[in-house]
């Protein structure tokens, strides 16, 4: 079995997989104090029913990567993958710069290129609110970095000195009548409008309209506010890619 793994700079996403079925998943805060004893107990414990035989990581938080993978090596017994862009990727990156590309958007670009039709735009509402743009000939072209909604919630709760610390939430309305209800209409509703006019922006760009994929845990919500609804809402889009990578990229990963 393989095991996937996303290590985002909120939390860590985990999927197992048995050939393309993904079978569970599990979300762990990515911390970085947390030594290398504790993530074996913690992998051994989440994991002991399944035989995992491989896996491979991504990540966007250097300072976890020695320490996920040693962990991860030493409870499973494997040579672990962690994914950068010298791997065989299925994808071409026509980026001025493909080191800049970060692992989590690679992943999400290549389960877009297997999973659905080009051109693409997919948009990951995760600590930052990614878009990763594929044209019609399945090249990742880049994309658009924004504000994730609980950075904007803490940066207006951290830079203010009267203006109260919320979660994302639904909101009736757009003119609140209350502190809370204003916070949540400019974030959650502003942050539709964005990804919704961004879209448009992206596909005048394109010359055509794209397939809009979403994935993060707010898809939904974010959702709910925009005109023209996600056509797909993928929450284990990057797991999916990070298991054609794996694929693409497998050797005997037992030692």
């Amino acid at each position: 079995m393989l095991l996937a793994v996303d290590i985002g700079n909120t939390n860590i996403t985990l999927g197992v997989f048995e050939n393309e079925s993904i079978l569970e998943t599990f979300r762990l805060p990515s911390d970085k104090e947390l030594p290398q004893e504790e993530y074996e107990i913690l992998f051994h414990t989440l994991f002991k029913k399944y035989k995992i035989d491989s896996c491979i990581i991504a990540s966007v938080v250097d300072e976890l990567n020695r320490t996920v993978k040693h962990a991860i090596d030493n409870v499973f017994h494997l040579d672990s993958i962690i994914l950068n862009n010298k791997l065989n990727l299925g994808i071409h990156l026509k980026l001025k710069n493909p080191k800049e590309a970060g692992a989590d958007r690679i992943a999400n670009a290549c389960g877009a290129y297997v999973l659905y039709s080009k051109p693409a735009i997919i948009v990951d509402l995760g600590t930052a609110t990614t878009f990763d743009i594929l044209d019609k000939n399945g090249d990742f072209l880049g994309g658009v970095i924004m504000p994730g909604l609980n950075l904007q919630f803490r940066a207006l709760n951290k830079s203010t000195s009267k203006l109260p610390k919320i979660e994302a939430a639904t909101v009736d309305r757009a003119i609140g009548d209350n502190t809370c209800d204003a916070i949540l209409s400019g974030v959650i509703r502003g942050s539709a409008c964005a990804i919704e006019g961004l879209i448009a922006q992206c596909e005048k760009e394109l010359g055509e309209k794209a397939v809009i994929i979403a994935t993060g845990g707010y898809s939904s919500l974010i959702s709910e506010y925009m005109n023209r609804k996600f056509d797909f809402v993928n929450p284990y889009l990057t797991l999916e890619g990070l298991r054609f990578l794996y694929e693409l990229n497998k050797v005997k990963c037992e030692v």
